[in-house]
């Protein structure tokens, strides 16, 4: 069973922040790393809107698994958390718009506008991704008064 303490880091830093940066693998199979907003449900499902044509949608599509990280890069050196995560990603398809919607945007919590099935589908510009996590680690500072070793580190950890 994770720490709680841990499983709360991951919960903060996933509520306290609106940008992930989403890994893909290019064709060539070099990483490729995009900033992307979002929207996290139940800490398992992490969406975010963005153009089909764009290359981590292109990537998605061709390799769906894909690394991500959300951390506060606001925080003094010394203070940081952050959450890794490994996840599998994919376009949602149109059929299945209208049963996410609601939790795929959250603009009392989140701040992002909702779009509508019709902007996500069919000659809209941009489509709905979904990333289902499978593996979540933290990032444990050296100083951490818990987990602190000195060294900072990854431990594993559920937020769900």
């Amino acid at each position: 069973m994770a720490d709680d303490e841990l499983r709360e880091m991951a919960q903060r830093v996933i509520d306290g922040n609106r940008y992930l940066v989403l890994g893909t693998v290019e064709d060539d199979g070099q990483p490729r790393l995009s900033p992307v907003y979002f929207t996290p449900a139940r800490y398992r499902d992490f969406y975010w809107v963005s153009s089909p044509d764009a290359q981590h949608s292109h990537n998605v599509r061709a390799r769906p698994e894909v690394r991500i990280v959300v951390f506060d890069s606001t925080t003094l050196p010394g203070r940081s958390e952050a959450v890794y995560i490994s996840a599998t990603a994919r376009e949602v398809p149109e059929d299945q718009l209208p049963d996410v919607l609601h939790e795929a945007f959250d603009p009392v919590n989140r701040g992002a506008r909702a779009f509508t099935p019709d902007e996500l589908s069919g000659e809209g510009d941009l489509r709905l991704y979904v990333a289902t996590a499978t593996a979540y680690d933290v990032h444990v500072r050296g100083s951490h008064p818990t987990h602190g070793t000195g060294i900072d580190r990854r431990m594993a950890t559920d937020p769900t």
